[in-house]
């Protein structure tokens, strides 16, 4: 199969020769393939979006060649490249750019009337469009009368009335909420998986990684890896031993922005460290946020870690799958006592009936410790709870309080357990805290 868009040593280059000559793309070179879903990914800035509009025909690159499907647009002539706009590439922007004296259904069949459409086709194939995405009730009102998410689903209507082979998004979603996000983002893999469309995404945020047969990952204007998805069969044909899917592609989609050497950085700590590989960590992750979520209980949460790994567990031995469930159990109870307390400060002050949080804090901590505890050091390790639970003093002040001696002022532990019960009252925090 041949790509359906290729680059070699891209390069775009703005104010060539000038003293403030500035390389947007640095010798890219990249091949997508028909029916792909790519991402382009990485922080502002990096060149993703850059790409994308030279792959549309508006931004010509300086150096290097491009090809869409096998021609080179920039060598076209106006008449040509509108042609090539109109019937291979449709793009979606963040904003909408709808036009707000037209009716929704003439927005999307405007470009239609430059390809000579007439106004019963036109009509009859932007309505199609507006039902699909479950807007044809809004045809005939304005856009400024719609929610973010139905303008956003009139967009990608419009940019599919041509019917392109090559959908670009230039950060689709952007400008959406969650919800209005999630029916627009599996819009575009509904319009890749059935119709079979070429779909190249630009975002920098890597929830949305999973969508994508490949991310490309960019920095500084460059492509610096290109990362199969190994939860997609994928379309680009792969001889085999030329690629193995290793747990960098795992900790990619993990720590998005880290480079290579990072990540194989990350590996060899996992290793010196846990004892679970990525692959059960992500698994774990996911099962975690579960009974966060209130999908299933602490039980079934012990089962799936007790569960053999190839039947979708963990694969932990039934004491560990025990004690990691009394772990979770008590940082989820426990954060509720700094959910509790944070709630009875006021601007006059703590109400008393709150005082009890703190102390059931200070027995948490206290359960971490073996040795003898002197009524002063329980004073004052009630104190530093209190002000770091508050907000009064940062993380890095409780633990040198903590680990302070009773005659400086301090609260007199041992350095170690200074640490540990640092660490884990600022995971109560993290639990407890709304940001």
């Amino acid at each position: 199969m041949d790509p359906i868009i290729k680059g070699e040593n891209l390069e775009i280059v703005y104010n060539l020769g000038k003293s403030n000559e500035y390389r947007a793309l640095r010798s890219v070179s990249a091949e997508i393939f028909p029916e792909e879903y790519i991402i382009l990914f990485g922080p502002s800035g990096c060149g993703k979006s850059t790409l994308l509009y030279c792959f549309l025909g508006t931004l010509p690159n300086t150096y290097g060649k491009l090809l869409v499907k096998g021609e080179d647009p920039y060598t076209y002539d106006a008449e040509q490249l509108v042609q090539f706009q109109q019937r291979t590439m449709g793009i979606i922007y963040q904003a909408f750019y709808l036009i707000p004296s037209l009716s929704v259904l003439d927005n999307v069949a405007l470009p239609l009337i430059f390809a000579g459409v007439s106004k019963l086709d036109r009509e009859k194939r932007a309505f199609g469009l507006l039902k699909r995405f479950g807007v044809e009730k809004q045809a005939y009102k304005l856009p400024a009368s719609l929610s973010g998410g139905q303008q956003q689903r009139i967009a990608v209507s419009r940019a599919l009335v041509n019917d392109p082979e090559i959908l670009l998004a230039d950060e689709p979603v952007g400008n959406l909420d969650s919800i209005s996000t999630k029916h627009v983002m599996d819009m575009l893999d509904d319009i890749n998986k059935k119709e079979k469309k070429t779909i190249i995404l630009v975002t920098h945020d890597a929830k949305y990684l999973p969508y994508a047969h490949r991310v490309f990952y960019m920095k500084d204007g460059g492509l610096e890896r290109e990362v199969p998805n190994p939860e997609k069969p994928q379309i680009k044909a792969v001889e085999p031993g030329k690629t193995i899917v290793t747990e960098i592609e795992t900790l990619a989609r993990m720590y998005p922005y880290s480079s290579v050497d990072e990540l194989r950085v990350k590996s060899i700590i996992n290793f010196l460290t846990q004892s679970l590989n990525f692959d059960q960590l992500e698994r774990l992750e996911k099962t975690v946020e579960m009974v966060m979520m209130g999908n299933i209980d602490e039980l079934n949460f012990q089962k799936i870690l007790n569960m053999r790994v190839d039947e979708g567990g963990i694969g932990l031995r039934l004491p560990e799958a025990r004690k990691m469930t009394e772990k979770l159990h008590n940082i989820l109870e426990q954060s509720f006592d700094v959910k509790r307390y944070r709630k009875g400060v006021t601007s006059e002050g703590l109400r008393p009936e709150f005082d009890v949080f703190i102390r059931r804090l200070r027995t948490d901590l206290l359960d971490q410790f073996e040795g003898q505890v002197v009524p002063i050091q329980l004073t004052r390790l009630e104190k530093a709870i209190s002000d770091r639970v508050s907000g009064l003093i940062k993380k890095e002040d409780f633990q040198t309080y903590i680990g302070a001696s009773i005659s400086n002022g301090g609260a007199g532990f041992p350095a170690r357990t200074a640490r540990n019960f640092t660490l884990y009252l600022e995971k109560l925090i993290a639990q407890g805290t709304r940001i």
